[in-house]
Parts: structure tokens; sequence; C-alpha cells
């Protein structure tokens, strides 16, 4: 018997693996998971089983080299290759907070349904031993649900706990937890009103904006791992002000020392760097390819050309109308969630305004209070 113990949204899972038989002509091989939510004292367990039976059983696996093979096979879950389905058993369970199948012909039939209808992006960020036949590994996916005219984007993030079969030497259950519910039992209400609050429409310009990773997706904000970009900026009023901005529009739009015209970028940030989120500076994000040494220099005053290095981010996303308090509403929720969670933020916020306020409703309109993060990690 082994214990791994992890923490996801408030509980801690503690995977119990167990192989037992009187004879080596069956084994029956159970994987049990207790949660505790440490809030109200709740218990629950989540199991899955499955005995097979031979005239010889062997408990010898390479628990190492099935690593690998993730590492390899994973990345293919959504692509014209698919995964290996001779590495699962014909009786492989399934389960993630809405959906359970039993069979490797369900698990591939799943696999299917997810990619006609969401076009999945799958990220594999690692994958370890945890237990004597347990895989763990840890996972974004970000679909488009295409179905809709608006085609919502859904994020999900979380563990995938896959036990191995010692029999077989195959994988026989996949448990899924996400990090952005606490209840990951099947059927989960609160997994089907997760995946519902994602469908609401947000309008994003069909325009480019710095590339960004999403590592974790909690039920109050994402954290993001932005690549380095640059930005033209000048002095702005406040965070939801729009003083400075035709200054700095006006840099793209050819007012600079060679004329030159620059596509356009979403979002517009307004960035505070005090504690007060007073010194408020406006910026646009300049496209990619281009770098400091090769840009025209602006011909205004106060504007410069500045290089963010990226890092680490959390962001809430909202629609409506960005007012100061609703902004700073925003900032102070999430430096409380950040706060719980053990996540050390910088000073000061960024705002992210996607759309035209001119051409836009207030209630598609795409909204992100921004905080940089000290570090993150995904152990």
């Amino acid at each position: 018997m082994a214990t791994t113990i992890g923490h996801i949204s408030g509980h801690f899972y503690r995977p119990v693996f167990t192989s037992f038989g009187s004879n080596h002509r069956q084994q029956h091989v159970t994987t049990s998971f207790l949660s505790v939510n440490r809030r109200n004292g709740l218990r629950r367990r989540l199991s899955m089983s499955v005995r097979v039976s031979s005239n010889e059983t062997s408990t010898t696996v390479d628990m190492e080299k099935l690593v690998d093979f993730l590492y390899k096979d994973l990345p293919h879950l959504f692509d014209d290759q698919g995964i290996d389905k001779t590495a699962y058993d014909d009786r492989v369970k399934f389960r993630d907070p809405i959906t359970k199948h039993d069979t490797i012909t369900g698990y591939l039939l799943n696999i299917s349904l997810l990619k006609n209808l969401f076009t999945p992006l799958f990220q594999l960020h690692w994958a370890k031993q945890t237990g004597p036949y347990e895989i763990t590994t840890r996972w974004t996916m970000v679909m488009k649900f295409l179905l809709l005219p608006w085609k919502p984007e859904l994020v999900f993030t979380g563990l995938s706990i896959m036990a191995v079969n010692p029999e077989t030497k195959k994988f026989c259950s996949h448990l899924d937890l996400w990090d952005s519910i606490d209840n990951n039992d099947y059927f989960s209400l609160e997994g089907l009103v997760d995946v519902f609050k994602q469908l609401r429409v947000y309008k994003t310009p069909d325009l480019e904006t710095p590339k960004y990773q999403i590592l974790k997706r909690t039920a109050n904000y994402e954290v993001r791992k932005y690549e380095p970009f640059i930005v033209v900026e000048t002095n702005g009023d406040k965070l939801s002000g729009s003083s400075g901005f035709n200054n700095v529009a006006g840099y793209i739009f050819g007012k600079n020392s060679t004329m030159e015209k620059i596509p356009m970028t979403t979002p517009v940030f307004t960035q505070a760097t005090d504690d007060k989120l007073s010194d408020v500076s406006v910026q646009i994000v300049i496209p990619s390819g281009k770098d400091l040494s090769s840009l025209p220099v602006p011909n205004g005053e106060n504007i410069n050309l500045k290089k963010s290095e990226g890092g680490f981010a959390a962001v809430v996303k909202f629609s409506g109308k960005p007012t100061e308090e609703v902004v700073r509403e925003k900032e102070n929720e999430l430096r409380k969630s950040l706060s719980k969670d053990g996540l050390k933020a910088k000073m000061g916020c960024m705002l992210a305004r996607y759309n035209d306020p001119g051409r836009t409703w207030n209630f598609i309109m795409r909204n992100e209070v921004i905080i940089w993060l000290e570090e993150f990690s995904l152990d």
C-alpha cells in the first residue's frame, strides 16, 4: 500500500493503491481517492477498481518507462495521430467531473467528440510517478466551442491520476481533477456550472495579443505565463481613464520618426505600479516580430517605447464598463484570492481593455485585471 497527497481547490486528495490476492490466478487492484474539504470538514471518496486474472501475475512494472511514454504520447491527444490505445486496458475506467467511460472504446469516443466540437489545445506540463502503480500528470486544455456563433473559449487545468494494471502493465484507470471546482466527483453539478459559465459571450477582436500560456485556472482567476512584449506608453490619469490614449495611438498610426504605420493590437493596457494605483501609464502593445532597435522614435513628448519582460500573472476576466470603482473592486478581490492561495503578488495592477467602447455593447466587452506575481510553480 502507498499513499500520495495532492492539493486541489481547497481539498487534499489522498490516492490509495492496494493490490492483493491469495494466489497467482487473480489480482484485485483498487484505486481510492479520499478528499477532505478543509473548510467544512466534509469527506467523500472517489474510487475505481479493476480486476484482472491470469495463470501468473507479474507486479514488476517499469514506471519510469511509462512516464516517458506519456510525455511522448499525450501531446497527440487531439491531433491526427492520436494517443496509442495499445497502452490501455480494454476495460479502462475514465472519470472527470461530468464524464465517465468504462472501456477504451468509450474513452476514445470521448476524445473524438471533444476534438470535433471544441478543437482542443492540450498542453502537458509534467508527468511523474506518485505511487507504486500510479502516475500523475498536470495539464492545461483550452477549447473553442464551435457550435456557438461567438465560439467561446473554455479553459480547464488540473491533474490526471492514472493507475497501472500490474498484470498487463497498461493503464487501467484515469481520473481527472479540475482546479476550478471543489467537487470533482462524478456527476458534479459544480463542474457542469463551471462549463456553462465559460459559455458566456465575450467579444475579443481579431487582433494580435501578447502571447501567454494558461498554467492554472481556479474558480476565481487564471495564472498565465506571458512572453516578453514591447509597448508604446505615456502618462495616464487613472486605471479606467483614457487620458494619453490618443498620443500612443498616434504613434502606431504614423506619428513617429519614419511615419511608419504599425498594425493595431489588443488589449490597451493601463498600468499602475504603486500600491495606491495612482501612478498610471497607458500602453499599446507593439506587434511581435518588432524589436526596440528597429522601431521608429516617437515624435511626441513623454511617449516611450518599453520592453516588458513578461512573467507570471494572475488574471480575472469580466465584462461591462470598467469604471474605476469596478476595477479597484476586482483588484482587491484578486489580491485576497492570491493571498488565500499563498501566492506573492507584486505592487500595482493592470487593466486590459480589449474592445472599442464606442463600438461594443457593455455586456460583451472583454476586460481583465492583471496582477504580476513574484513567482509561480506548478509542482
